[in-house]
């Protein structure tokens, strides 16, 4: 009886499935006939059906034909960022379905070629993916197709692969770069699934009689497993499709076991159908059939499942999913939110069937992980997005700092309160807030994007302090005289708060004498009685004045400084055409040069000084425009 054996890792890679279902997805949101820029597979049959969805294949020299408004989906290969503007430019709506596994090796490509880094490339030079890597490096790559270098290679290399590329040429690579350069980066591009495939076929290869290969003939990956598995068996064919099996394949009977592999572009049903062909009608229901059946229910990220629960443990539940190759676990971290799940797993029964969704394919005990967190947070969704409407407000709790903001969860949904939205204030000490309640409210909302659920503790602040304020400006009137706290300085002035309300007192209105800053009068967090000389709500203007609360030093001058009398001063101030002498804290007087001494001086500073204490005679009193004419020569 004839065995036939499939390879433990065989057919559609993670990339290529998503390119596959993204462009489904797109086709439907559209509603119309779209465009992927060259093949997204490297498989005619799979091609043939996009094609029946209204899916087709477009060349970039072909871009011309299409019109403004159609959609282009860019493959799981990628493209250089120019390809993607010159797109865009046209007026043509882009999707990206570049492999994330790609779109990594073009981040750092871009970013290392920036700094001064010189590009390696392990790959076909003429393979889309390594075409589209290269343009993120501005065409300057060194592309080996081997591992062998030029002699005269850069002395400062980043080295990557092509996805689909050999271990062996990885590692040739790696050898001639290090003999040959001073600083290398390398980074091993070469995808996990690849590197497996090709590991499994290797091994599978060298137990079988025949080998096949099942893959687009233009696939790179796929010719790769077919030239690692002909090395071990001469008996290896490689085609697209069951239609391509040659008879001497079907009918020999010295082919006792039979090796199967596809490349990452090979659908499930295509491997199917070159099973049931090369099996005997004896063995068309036996185990490898059956294997083969269970494709159709491999485990996707994100798949519901429903089971019955074998056991419990401390810290997880095991789940039996009958029909799939693997059973399943439940974390108690991934039980629930709402409650202990500790307690929620004490109420549970061996036997009981449970719903969870698959969020991990296999952990190190090959169980695949499950999780109720996302029934949960199909609930929190419609919970937030009711709040949103409704811009109500509720709390969250801090349990992440990020540069940029605060992370919170409500029932596993991810919030994000951006840095600017945490207070009023510039917030100097973000790490303080972590495992902290706080009220917010959300200021940006989607179902469809839950990176994109913002919240703000700003948007609160500013109306609690804009009803504060309200109210604060009804108990406020001019001429009133209240407390206020100093809280800044300025150049021209101080700004004090009254019940949050900001006032300023302007410098001429802190003493009556001279005031140079107000800091030399006034101290910061002090408390000071001023009285309301003007305010206008409309434009939060409050200005205020502390000297105006004390009698003005003018207001009986004529009578404390008649003309004649001799009296005592300070000199303040000196300038060209005389000395200012302090009479009192907000009286000074006029020396005129003239009559500062009987000899004669260019300037009052050669024979006075600041804060000198001098004899003077009242010359002149003038109250009105608030002028004393003083002599020193005369009193002495």
């Amino acid at each position: 009886m004839r065995e036939i054996k499939v390879a433990k890792s065989a057919g559609f890679c993670f990339g290529v499935k998503r390119a596959v279902d993204e462009s489904l997805k797109i086709q439907k949101e559209f509603n119309k006939k779209i465009y992927t820029l060259g093949p997204l597979i490297h498989n005619n049959d799979v091609v043939q059906y996009l094609e029946n969805n209204n899916i087709f294949s477009v060349a970039l020299e072909e871009i011309d034909k299409l019109n403004e408004g159609d959609v282009v989906v860019i493959r799981s290969h990628g493209v250089s960022k120019d390809v993607i503007a010159n797109l865009e430019e046209r007026g043509l709506i882009v999707k990206n379905a570049t492999c994330p596994y790609v779109t990594n090796i073009h981040k750092k490509v871009e970013k290392y070629s920036n700094e001064g880094y010189n590009i390696v490339i392990l790959g076909d030079e003429k393979h889309p993916e390594v075409i589209g890597i290269n343009g993120w490096c501005d065409n300057k790559a060194l592309i080996t197709k081997d591992g062998t270098l030029p002699e005269n290679v850069p002395n400062k290399i980043c080295a990557v692969s092509q996805t689909t590329e050999k271990e062996e040429n990885w590692k040739k690579t790696l050898n001639n770069l290090s003999s040959n350069t001073k600083e290398v980066l390398a980074f091993n591009t070469i995808c996990n699934a690849t590197e497996v495939n090709q590991k499994n076929a290797d091994e599978l290869s060298k137990s079988v009689d025949a080998m096949i290969v099942i893959g687009g003939k233009n696939s790179s990956n796929t010719t790769k497993l077919y030239q690692i598995a002909k090395r071990n068996c001469e008996n290896t064919i490689h085609i697209e499709n069951a239609s391509e099996l040659p008879e001497e394949y079907i009918n020999n009977k010295n082919f006792k076991t039979i090796g199967i592999t596809a490349g990452a572009s090979t659908p499930d049903w295509i491997i199917r159908e070159v099973i049931n062909t090369m099996q005997d009608e004896l063995n068309k229901m036996d185990d490898q059939l059956q294997l083969m059946n269970e494709l159709d229910r491999r485990f996707k990220i994100g798949d519901e499942v429903e089971g019955e629960i074998l056991s419990k443990t401390r810290d997880e539940i095991l789940v039996s999913l009958v029909g799939y190759k693997s059973d399943g676990v439940i974390p108690f971290k991934e039980l629930t939110c709402l409650q202990d799940p500790s307690k929620l797993a004490e109420e549970l029964k061996v036997g009981d069937s449970i719903k969870a969704k698959v969020i991990k394919l296999k952990n190190d005990d090959n169980y695949v992980v499950l999780s109720r967190l996302e029934f949960e947070k199909k609930e929190a969704m419609e919970k937030l997005e009711k709040l949103y409407n409704e811009e109500a407000i509720f709390e969250v709790k801090i349990d992440t700092v990020m540069e940029k903001g605060l992370v919170a969860h409500l029932n596993g949904v991810r919030i994000f309160i951006p840095a600017s939205q945490i207070d009023i204030k510039f917030v100097k000490n973000k790490e303080e807030l972590k495992g902290q309640t706080l009220e917010v409210k959300l200021i940006e909302f989607s179902k469809e994007n839950p990176s994109k659920i913002v919240a703000s503790r700003r948007v609160i602040l500013e109306k609690e302090k804009a009803e504060r304020e309200e109210k604060a400006w009804s108990t406020l009137h001019l001429g009133d005289v209240v407390e206020a706290e100093i809280k800044r300085f300025t150049n021209f002035g101080a700004f004090a708060e009254i019940n949050g309300i900001d006032g300023l007192i302007h410098l001429s209105e802190i003493s009556w004498n001279h005031v140079r800053k107000p800091e030399d009068v006034l101290t910061k967090d002090s408390k000071v009685m001023v009285k309301i000389i003007d305010l206008d709500k409309e434009t939060n203007k409050l200005s205020l004045s502390i000297k105006q609360l004390t009698e003005e030093p003018w207001a009986k001058v004529n009578e404390k400084y008649p003309e004649g009398t001799v009296v005592l001063g300070k000199v303040v101030r000196l300038n060209d055409f005389g000395a200012f002498v302090e009479l009192e804290p907000g009286v000074d007087g006029l020396v005129h040069i003239s009559k500062i001494s009987h000899d004669h001086i260019k300037h009052p500073s050669e024979v006075l000084k600041i804060d000198e204490e001098v004899k003077c005679i009242i010359l002149s009193n003038d109250k009105e425009n608030k002028r004393i004419a003083l002599s020193i020569k005369d009193a002495q």
